[in-house]
Formats: structure tokens, sequence, C-alpha cells
């Protein structure tokens, strides 16, 4: 039975008189007589929906909402209200599963902070799509550095090499006309230690991020930080150029960590406390890198190296657009008014650094570096 002749015989048997509500009773007796081809994640959630209800109703659309893995905030409240009727089995529990479903489960626990959640996306994740965004940027980034090192001749600090500035990639303050360089920075980085930190949080965290929340909200939230990093450098340090995709690394990690603060007593993830601290300390490290090398290069350099303000840009599309996403698992973000408050605050930062990329440089008078 497909899901269409699944919702059309529930309408005619629950709700002949299309008043668009389900008795509970007989709901619940249609859940227990028939087998319904449904995940039991659902049938659980039914049922718990069904004695939520204070006039003993169920919305018929709640209902196709559910069937349809749609979640609306009204329905996740109604769950909550009706969650102490859920078994209070969880998935840890959960023996016999094979590597991959284990995997699922590990992920799970690592990005969600709700056990309904977790069980929720373990029982309806499916192997397709495969989360390809993160991992096709990260072997991307991998072969441009390969072919860049293997040309150059050179594996760590590549900025100093008069050739590597060249490149149709990189942003620089000369090339602003170029609107792709704000994008296609991300491919190119210092050397082999800024791919491998970046290249690591893009697996460990991108990877499980997109496997939960779906290459759509991922790949947004990873290019909102690429694209505000490349303007806040063009705003802040007019002069630099830039490399690196930490600014889409860095919203992505702002905003998981921040969903782990802000979730503390949920999230079961194993060694939280001391792998929170790591992360602060890598992802502080890696700035104070960056601000050493802008500031203070180790060699002699044609020109600026690379501004580091793409990792504090990143940083704060994390804690705002990225925090709004995770926090809005299986939700429709366009019913939320604080996702459209962030979009409007975004759209105005792209349309102020568009205008000071425009007409500032010549009104401050700002020298740029001749471009290679």
């Amino acid at each position: 039975m497909d899901r269409s002749s699944l919702l059309q015989l529930i309408q005619e048997q629950l709700d002949p008189d299309n008043t668009g509500f389900i008795g509970v009773e007989t709901f619940a007796s249609l859940v227990h007589s028939h087998e319904l081809p449904l995940d039991p994640a659902k049938l659980e959630m039914l049922v718990a929906l069904a004695q939520s209800n204070d006039e003993g109703q169920i919305c018929y659309q709640e209902l196709v909402d559910l069937i349809s893995s749609k979640r609306s905030s009204s329905f996740k409240r109604a769950i909550a209200n009706g969650q102490r009727a859920l078994p209070r089995d969880v998935l840890l529990d959960e023996t016999g599963l094979g590597f991959y479903k284990r995997f699922v489960r590990y992920v799970a626990y690592e990005i969600l902070p709700c056990e309904m959640d977790r069980r929720w996306y373990f029982y309806q994740h499916r192997t397709c799509p495969p989360p390809i965004f993160m991992a096709a940027i990260t072997l991307t980034q991998i072969i441009v550095f390969l072919c860049y090192g293997a040309r150059l001749n050179r594996w760590v600090l590549q900025t100093y090499h008069p050739e590597y500035m060249k490149s149709p990639l990189v942003y620089h303050p000369g090339h602003r006309a170029r609107a792709w360089r704000f994008f296609t920075y991300m491919f190119m980085h210092v050397g082999l230690e800024q791919l491998g930190f970046n290249a690591l949080l893009q697996l460990m965290i991108g990877v499980p991020l997109e496997m939960v929340h779906g290459i759509l909200r991922i790949s947004f939230l990873y290019l909102a930080g690429v694209l505000a990093g490349s303007l806040t450098v063009s705003i802040t340090d007019m002069r630099a150029p830039l490399v690196g995709g930490s600014g889409g690394v860095y919203a992505l990690c702002s905003a998981h960590l921040a969903n782990v603060v802000m979730n503390w007593a949920g999230m079961r993830c194993p060694y939280k406390l001391l792998r929170m601290v790591l992360a602060l300390v890598c992802m502080s490290s890696e700035v104070g890198r960056a601000v050493w090398l802008r500031f203070s290069p180790p060699l002699v350099a044609s020109g600026p190296q690379p501004s580091f303000m793409a990792h504090l840009a990143g940083a704060i599309v994390g804690i705002s657009m990225g925090l709004t996403i995770l926090r809005s698992y299986e939700e429709n973000l366009q019913d939320q008014c604080v996702w459209w408050v962030v979009l409007l605050s975004y759209a105005t930062f792209l349309v102020f650094a568009v205008f000071w990329n425009i007409f500032a440089y010549d009104l401050l008078g700002t020298h740029i570096p001749p471009p290679p």
C-alpha cells in the first residue's frame, strides 16, 4: 500500500464526513487492528499525538504531515506533551545492528539532543541521497592542493610562492570584480596544516550534520559562511587576500558547538566536556596561527598575507543562522519568525558589503597591493 492509498483509507474509515479531525478511540483501534505500513517511530508518535489531545481528537493534517515526514512546531509540541506515552527504551539498547546502522545511531547521538528526535532519525533515515556535499568539497580541496603542491613543489606556506597568488581561485582585493573569487578561495589553502585541519572538521562534523539535516540546509550554511568570510575581509582587512575554507568550516563548527551547549543535558555524546574543550582549543589555535601569519610572516613575502577575519565571520554565521537551522530538525524554516529575522540580517549584510566593495575603496583612498 503506497502513501496516498494509506491516507485515503484512513480518511474514508476515520473521517468520512471530512471534518478534518479523527477520533482518538477510532484511530487507536485502527492502529492496533491493522498492520499499517509505517515506521515504528511514526506509529509510536501517532499514538502519543492522539493521547496528548485534550478534546479526544487528532487533526487529520497533522497525521498527513507525519506520514509525509513533515513536522511543524505545533506538531512537536503536541508530541512533547504526549511523550510520556512513548516506550522508555532508547536506541542504545538496540542489539543486532549492522555496521551502517550502528554508525547511523552514532550520528543520531552526536547531533540530536532529544531521544525522540534520535529515534525518529534512526527509523526514517535512508542511504539515498548520501552526504555528498561535504565529501565533494573536501575531495576537491585535496585535489586542488595536490595539484598546486606538485606544480610549485611546496607543501607548506604555499602563499609565499609568487606563482600561488596568481591562481584564478584566490580572493584578492585587486580582483574584486571577479565575483567567483568570493567563493572559490575556499578551495585554496595556505599549506598542508590548514587543509588537514579543515578537511578533518568537514568530515567529522560536516558529514554527520549533512546526514541529519540534509544537503540543502548544510550546503547553504557552509556557503553562507564562505561568502560572509570573503565579504568581511573585503570590509575589515581591505588590503589582504584570502584562501582556505575556514569561513564555512567555522560556520558548521560554531553552530554545532552552540547547539551542544544550549542542549547540554540532552546531548548523549561521550566525553562531551573534554571534546568541547579540545574543539575550542583547536579552533582558537587555528585562529591564532592565522593572525600570526597575517601580521608576523615567517618568510619574506611580496604582499600582505591572507586574512584571518573569515574565521570570525564564519563563527558569527554559525552562531546565528546555523544554530537556527540545527534547532529546527525536521521543521519548516519558513514557518519560523527567527529564521526570517536571521535571513533578513544576512541579506542586509550582503547588500552593505556589495556597496562597500563598489564605492568604499575609492572613497577611502585605500592602497591595494597590485594583483599578481
